[in-house]
């Protein structure tokens, strides 16, 4: 469990900073933000996984920040955390012959479209990771590097990264060779390398 005590007073500044947006809505009446980010828009393989995360107001998890500079130990941690804690989170997956047949930027927005509306409570208002999504009709606020501006999205971010990693790990099993379980998917020298001896499987975009 992510420990709550002796939290150095910087940590809770950082954490109130990270809040800045969130507490901004809240001050004009906004009860429910959803928090949005995805993972998986540079692999060379699997799919493009989104979150949305809806926090309450006194929400405190000491550690939450961008998903890329977190341990996977930590990351997982947290994941749960979040979980626990969070009033509402959701998914959203794009697998590989649907990404095959879109571009990526438009399976990263139907990542997160399709993670917004696995909702169970109707946010009012997203803050998103640099995409706008105005085919949800829901007020917005893209923020670029959003995950290191917004606890909300860093949330996602941290839900987004360990759902795909948990598939690529699966994969990994199915299609032994690649390294997935290591790069997951990423454009590493050994999956190139991995990819010039046996060439793509199934997964491979």
């Amino acid at each position: 469990m992510v420990k709550k005590l002796k939290v150095p007073e910087a940590e809770i500044q950082r954490l109130q900073e990270m809040m800045r947006y969130e507490q901004d809505l809240y001050e004009q009446g906004v009860q429910y933000i959803a928090g949005i980010d995805e993972a998986g828009r540079g692999p060379l393989a699997g799919p493009v996984v989104a979150a949305a995360v809806i926090l309450p107001r006194d929400f405190f998890v000491p550690g939450i920040d961008d998903s890329k500079r977190l341990k996977p130990s930590l990351r997982e941690e947290l994941s749960i955390e979040i979980k626990k804690s969070s009033l509402d989170w959701a998914i959203g997956i794009v697998s590989v012959p649907c990404l095959d047949q879109i571009n990526i930027y438009q399976a990263t927005k139907l990542a997160m479209i399709t993670a917004v509306s696995n909702l169970s409570i109707k946010a009012q208002h997203l803050i998103i990771d640099a995409v706008k999504l105005d085919e949800l009709g829901i007020p917005q606020t893209p923020l670029v590097k959003g995950d290191s501006l917004s606890q909300s999205v860093a949330c996602a971010s941290i839900l987004a990264k360990v759902e795909r990693d948990a598939i690529m790990e699966g994969y990994d099993e199915l299609y032994p060779g690649y390294g997935f379980i290591k790069h997951k998917g990423y454009g590493t020298r050994e999956h190139m390398e991995a990819l010039f001896r046996f060439g793509p499987c199934p997964v491979h975009r």
